[in-house]
């Protein structure tokens, strides 16, 4: 699955090529492209050949499943792309816990995703680095800020991401 699934992405990359800020630039290892697994609770940087370059723990959303509208607290599945990077380290989030408004909630990037119909769905960093691991996002994928840092300079716009669901069955249900 994981192996068709990849070959797939690189045709999606060979058609849709906006990954690459120029053709010079896709040349050698060729575009890259994310993988976000929701059961690992992982994001994976690969190269054009889908050799896994990095991997980093993340945290989603605060409850399972697809995103279905906006405030479900879910993180969506599927392929998207990579809308726009933004310097977040001035950005500030309330979280409706009574604790007001947090200074550096996002961390130092915003890699907004296209996400249609959802919008305001990103991979960013955190001001609570021990949510990683856990599901305890509004909807977006968070890195430890140091994570975010070195990813930044493999993240293109059009770059694409693909948000895998989390298959663990319910309880008390076996594939024995």
């Amino acid at each position: 699955m994981k192996r068709s699934l990849r070959i797939g992405l690189l045709f999606l990359m060979w058609l849709f090529p906006s990954g690459c800020r120029t053709m010079h630039s896709c040349s050698g290892s060729g575009a890259s492209y994310l993988i976000v697994s929701k059961q690992t609770m992982s994001l994976t940087l690969y190269n054009g050949r889908g050799e896994a370059v990095f991997e980093y723990p993340i945290a989603c959303g605060l409850v399972a499943g697809n995103k279905v509208e906006a405030g479900d607290m879910r993180t969506p599945e599927g392929v998207f792309y990579v809308q726009e990077i933004r310097d977040a380290a001035d950005w500030k989030h309330d979280f409706g816990d009574g604790k007001g408004w947090i200074a550096g909630a996002y961390g130092p990037y915003f890699i907004r995703l296209y996400t249609p119909p959802h919008s305001g769905i990103g991979i960013h960093g955190t001001h609570l680095p021990s949510s990683i691991g856990a599901r305890a996002t509004e909807g977006c994928v968070r890195l430890r800020n140091e994570d975010v840092r070195a990813l930044i300079p493999y993240i293109r716009v059009g770059m694409l991401v693909e948000i895998t669901p989390d298959y663990r069955l319910p309880q008390g249900i076996s594939c024995d």
